[in-house]
């Protein structure tokens, strides 16, 4: 039997999640996380006139409990899932960006004819497709997010996410491959629109620049902070900046068990969004106390049957009603209730 193929592919992911330069989990994006969270820490312990000690500051960043905790081992679990199993099983997205991106450039062409070339030198029309397409994504991740946080049949599958206790960034993973299809699919429309757009309004098909085939304005986030949003470490942006930029202590708001924080900051690395349609949560300076997860103690959380297999089963008792929205007679139970955000 030959295992080379298999070998190959194995190898072949695990290049392009931790090796290539523009991946969103490249181990060169995770030190500068690590190293953007240790200074601050450390600046932390400065300021309040401690020593600043090595060991200290690692069992901050690496506290026993998060990584021994059912929680974290399953989002090891999501992680090997969603780099080796997924993408071969399942078609990650029905509609082609690229054949959008055509038919809107030629939809406008047709209705409002051609335009010349835009007057630009070529990498100034490349950076304006590059920050265009950037900008998409944003519109594309809120509002796939905000669907499926409103929707409760879209939510069923979402909640797997939020079920994480404690905030890794492995646990970006953790999402059902149904969350994973609605979230392409979007993501698909918005960005081959606005790829479609910008073509007509240059003159011409130009690329954006990347790095390993992603947006390079979305790689500097997530080399900046974007990692961080996963992690129990306290870094906040407020007043003007808390209305731009999406800092890690919103994205943990956003995990938050608080009712006062459900529904809350569903950008992803721009705030802009949340802040033009009222979602937006600006943190505190200071740490806020929070708990995360969505009924931690229930029976089979983090566990295949529970985050991937009931999910299916919970949204199909909902295709009764559209949209998944229960009847008025059918109110949420006060549990659901506490936890339906």
């Amino acid at each position: 039997m030959d295992f080379w193929p298999g070998i190959s592919y194995f190898l072949s992911q695990l290049y392009k999640a931790l090796l290539a330069p523009g991946s969103h989990f490249s181990i060169f994006s995770l030190l500068c996380a690590f190293a953007i969270g240790f200074l601050v820490l450390a600046g932390r312990r400065y300021r309040k006139g401690r020593r600043i000690r090595l060991k200290p500051l690692l069992r901050a960043m690496f506290p026993k409990q998060l990584l021994t905790s059912r929680s974290n081992v399953a989002d090891v679990g999501y992680f090997y899932f969603n780099l080796f199993v997924f993408g071969i099983v399942f078609g990650w997205a029905i509609l082609s960006y690229g054949a959008l991106s055509r038919g809107v450039t030629d939809g406008l062409t047709s209705l409002f004819g051609a335009l010349p070339p835009a007057p630009f030198p070529g990498y100034v029309s490349r950076a304006i497709i590059t920050v265009m397409i950037f900008l998409a994504y944003e519109l594309g991740y809120w509002i796939n997010h905000y669907l499926s946080h409103r929707i409760p049949f879209l939510w069923e599958f979402h909640k797997v996410h939020h079920s994480a206790t404690v905030l890794t960034p492995l646990t970006n993973f953790r999402v059902h491959p149904i969350y994973m299809c609605v979230f392409l699919n979007i993501l698909a429309v918005t960005i081959g629109t606005a790829n479609g757009l910008g073509d007509y309004l240059l003159g011409q098909p130009m690329p954006q620049y990347v790095l390993s085939d992603s947006n390079v304005v979305l790689v500097f986030f997530i080399y900046l902070y974007v990692h961080l949003q996963h992690s129990q470490i306290w870094i906040s942006f407020t007043g003007w900046l808390g209305r731009l930029f999406m800092s890690p202590a919103h994205h943990q708001i956003h995990h938050s068990r608080n009712p006062a924080h459900f529904n809350k900051n569903l950008g992803s690395c721009l705030a802009v969004w949340d802040w033009m349609f009222g979602t937006l949560y600006i943190p505190a300076a200071e740490n806020e106390r929070l708990e995360f997860g969505v009924e931690p103690d229930r029976e089979h959380a983090h566990t295949i049957r529970g985050e991937l297999i009931a999910p299916f089963i919970r949204a199909a008792q909902m295709l009764k009603w559209p949209f998944g929205v229960r009847a008025p007679s059918a109110p949420l139970a006060p549990s659901e209730r506490k936890q339906a955000y």
